[in-house]
């Protein structure tokens, strides 16, 4: 078709201007708003209430309970029964999500000092090989854990086949299966992703900790079967500087947390350990932690991360060493849950401290996803499909820079999904948290469902400063 100069001027010119309009935006809010109040950061219930909120003794939500219930073994995402789709004449063009590993062993600081019985990973197989590039090869080296009894030495913890942490083989099952459920959206149903892969279209990331590439593996080889036992890289940041688990340094806000929450003095922080003296003395009694160690007892985070892998994989609650009379009931383990969404609700969304802390630290990450969302506006790259596999310090802090309305402490396989839509030359953005479209206190966000994406980008580049910018000053507290 031929388009006249006169005419080309003209029409270049409305679009510019349609192109001015869609960018604008008004000023952003970029100040904290409380969360809901719910039972999770209601410290009268915490303390003095009954049972917990969700499940947390397995990865299937039953089908007479809603899949968006809360399940710390494996949360609920995006999946076809009930995605969200999205109105008539948008377009899909970009997708970018983040969500915590799959269900896992307890790490070795957050067992107790003589555990009552072993954890054998003898279903799975982890392995760690290396071939150079571009025709080599290798054997598939899976590391097998054994002792002998010329080691007089006993391992922390359990005993058995585990590393501590790793990737349970249930967890790699529901690694699998987050995949096809995401790729049973955005190819099977929308039609986004192309049938084969292609590294030029879609990217995986992982953190420098191992057990995310552990599940990577298992996402990768269920959206894409033909890669299975084939090389795909994945991207990752060298471990000092990455954004993603996250691991760089940031002194203000390191110093920031330590003021507020965790070990800290602060009286809105220790109410909850103040009353629950009695709770802890049942639990070290039966666990054999010392009652000086305070890693145990500053926060309810190391037997939350016990019991909770114990009931995530059916095993037993623990009774005391040679006392089978005194064990942990599942009363218990509910107080120790609720505390556990108190603590993850008070550090990263009711404390006003909580977004200045997790823009310092997890800034530059979501500085790389506006970068993203431009470069897929702009054409100025060719991906269209994001996947970061990362951890719940990562999830944690991504859901208190967007001011989720109710926090809770991110489970097995939390997912925040970003996705950006075009419709009459202006580009909108969707959130999807647990595989609901994602409500943020912040009144400039609101229900983050097809928002211009011009107000997200600017609430961002307002925390974090384009491309991150900011972040070093604020880190370092100028």
């Amino acid at each position: 078709m031929v388009i006249s100069i006169r005419n080309a001027l003209f029409l270049g010119s409305v679009a510019h201007q349609a192109a001015a309009q869609c960018s604008q935006a008004s000023n952003v809010d970029l100040t904290w708003h409380a969360p809901n109040q719910t039972n999770i950061n209601n410290l009268s219930f915490v303390v003095n209430g009954t049972g917990s909120e969700g499940m947390y003794n397995t990865s299937i939500t039953p089908a007479t309970t809603a899949y968006s219930t809360y399940n710390w073994c494996n949360m609920p995402h995006v999946r076809r029964q009930e995605y969200p789709t999205a109105p008539s004449g948008y377009d899909l063009v970009y997708v970018e999500l983040i969500h915590r590993h799959h269900k896992r062993t307890p790490y070795a600081s957050n067992t107790f000092p003589h555990e009552t019985y072993a954890w054998y990973c003898d279903n799975e197989a982890l392995f760690f090989y290396g071939a150079p590039r571009p025709d080599g090869t290798s054997a598939q080296v899976a590391w097998q854990v054994y002792t002998t009894d010329s080691n007089p030495l006993a391992p922390q913890g359990f005993n058995g086949t585990c590393q501590f942490p790793q990737i349970s083989g249930a967890g790699l099952n529901d690694s699998r299966q987050h995949g096809k459920d995401l790729y049973g959206v955005y190819h099977d149903l929308l039609g986004f992703l192309p049938s084969s892969y292609d590294a030029s279209k879609i990217t995986y990331r992982v953190t420098n900790n191992v057990i995310t590439s552990q599940v990577v593996g298992q996402v990768i080889e269920a959206q894409y079967p033909t890669l299975t036992d084939q090389n795909v890289g994945v991207a990752i940041q060298p471990d000092s500087i990455d954004s993603l688990e996250p691991a760089y340094t940031c002194t203000a806000s390191t110093n920031l947390y330590a003021s507020y929450s965790v070990g800290s003095s602060a009286a809105n922080w220790t109410l909850h350990l103040n009353d629950s003296v009695a709770l802890y003395a049942k639990l070290d009694s039966v666990s054999g932690v010392n009652t000086s160690d305070s890693g145990w007892h500053n926060w309810f985070d190391h037997y939350f991360d016990n019991l909770s892998a114990r009931l995530c994989h059916q095993k037993p609650l623990p009774c005391q060493i040679g006392n089978s009379s005194n064990c942990i009931t599942q009363a218990d383990a509910d107080a120790v849950f609720r505390r556990g969404q108190y603590e993850y609700s008070f550090i990263y969304r009711d404390s006003p401290s909580s977004l200045p802390m997790s823009t310092g630290s997890f800034g530059i990450w979501t500085a790389e996803l506006a970068s993203n969302l431009r470069a897929a506006i702009n054409g100025t790259n060719s991906t269209i499909y994001r996947h970061n596999v990362a951890h719940d310090g990562s999830v944690s802090r991504l859901l208190s820079i967007l001011q989720v309305d109710v926090m809770v402490w991110p489970g097995m396989g939390s997912e925040v999904v970003f996705e950006l839509y075009s419709k009459g030359g202006c580009y909108y953005l969707r959130t999807l948290w647990g595989g609901q479209v994602l409500r943020s206190s912040n009144p400039s966000l609101g229900l983050v469902d097809m928002i211009p994406v011009q107000t997200f980008l600017s609430y961002i580049d307002g925390l974090a400063g384009v491309k991150g910018a900011k972040i070093p000053g604020l880190c370092s507290g100028s």
